[in-house]
């Protein structure tokens, strides 16, 4: 099979010409608008002010962008369009009709932030308030309006949806049963500063009463891992995904995430077994949005399904207690993955992770892209 290219891996077609377009109609849209606020001396825009007389040449001088309006003094002197007489109290309704159709455009339709919308609102009733308009005016604001929200609300909407997938074992912790653990390693970790604990895990072998068998275990924590996971949790939802039994990962997650900061825990019942590899881990049994959930994990076969997805951490051990690939490697690239539209083609930019599953034998029919 020829080898992908960037474009056939990532972007669907569909969505960039749907963007080109967007991005077309709103440039068009913004060109004609500021053509009709340039030609406001004519008279599909003309103003005139209520104290100057109808003989006398219309000019008008447009409010401040920002104004302090004083609540006790009287409300300065209508401005009227004079083909229409038109008082600024009949644009009342209009305004709101506005800023409620907006609104409920962008919560509902296309599931804005509500601080975003409201934001939109103000700045296009300060158009409103400027230029007393005319139908004509007044539609080409509002559809100019609507291009930039279909245009930005992809960017808006996906920016608060970033989702990162975390591995446990030697991503972002390392365990060892307590009876094999060497002495030596023991103490070069704890004397290089590592954090641990013991952990009591519930085992499915059985005793020989048949009552569960306890196992326990020295666990290590990768250096800085509470501090990425606050910073990470700042701009991104987090999974934790571990081919680990539930018996053993579940009372350790409760240690490292006192904070709850994970939204969903997957073990190893949610891994599926491939053709090439077990414990796979499939992420669309998290999401069918694939451009914006990233996979972090020591073991790149755990993402063979979706190779562009995958960022193939550094193994942790106990002999690494100066390991500075959370806090300095890993999260500043997902950071930047986050401002990402489609974190595909960025993954593949930097691992070219397709070229690699391929030369281990893995052909491209396998992937869910």
């Amino acid at each position: 099979m020829g080898e992908l290219t960037q474009a056939e891996v990532y972007s669907p077609r569909t969505q960039q010409v749907w963007r080109a377009v967007l991005s077309w109609l709103a440039f068009f849209f913004q060109i004609f608008f500021q053509i009709i606020r340039a030609l406001g001396h004519y008279p599909l825009l003309s103003f005139s002010s209520s104290s100057s007389s109808a003989s006398s040449s219309s000019s008008f001088k447009p409010l401040p962008s920002v104004e302090l309006v004083d609540h006790d003094s009287h409300p300065p002197s209508a401005v009227e369009i004079s083909s229409l007489h038109y008082s600024p109290a009949d644009h009342l309704p209009l305004q709101k009709l506005t800023l409620d159709v907006l609104f409920s455009f962008g919560l509902v339709w296309l599931d804005m932030d509500e601080h975003i919308l409201k934001l939109f609102g103000m700045v296009l009733l300060t158009l409103l308030k400027l230029f007393i308009l005319k139908p004509l005016e007044f539609c080409i604001v509002m559809v100019y309006g609507m291009m930039m929200f279909l245009f930005y609300s992809d960017v808006v909407v996906h920016l608060t949806d970033s989702l990162v997938v975390l591995d446990l074992d030697e991503t972002l912790v390392c365990a060892y049963e307590t009876s094999s653990l060497p002495a030596a390693l023991r103490t070069q970790a704890i004397e290089g500063g590592l954090n641990w604990f013991e952990l009591e895990c519930v085992s499915i072998d059985k005793e020989g009463e048949g009552k569960p068998k306890i196992n326990y275990v020295t666990v290590f924590e990768r250096p800085g891992l509470k501090d990425f996971l606050k910073k990470l949790g700042e701009f991104a939802d987090l999974v934790l995904f571990t081919a680990g039994l539930e018996g053993y990962a579940r009372p350790l997650v409760d240690r490292i995430d006192v904070e709850n900061r994970f939204s969903q825990r997957l073990y190893r019942p949610s891994t599926i077994s491939t053709e090439y590899r077990e414990h796979v881990k499939d992420l669309t049994c998290i999401s069918k949005d694939l451009c914006r959930i990233v996979i972090v994990d020591n073991n790149p076969f755990s993402f063979v399904l979706q190779p562009v997805n995958g960022i193939p951490c550094i193994p942790f051990s106990a002999g690494q207690p100066h390991d500075t690939q959370l806090l300095d490697v890993i999260l500043p690239l997902l950071k930047q993955l986050s401002e990402q539209n489609d974190v595909r083609p960025v993954l593949y930019e930097k691992f070219h992770m397709p070229d690699w599953f391929q030369k281990q034998g893995i052909p491209a029919s396998s992937w869910t892209l």
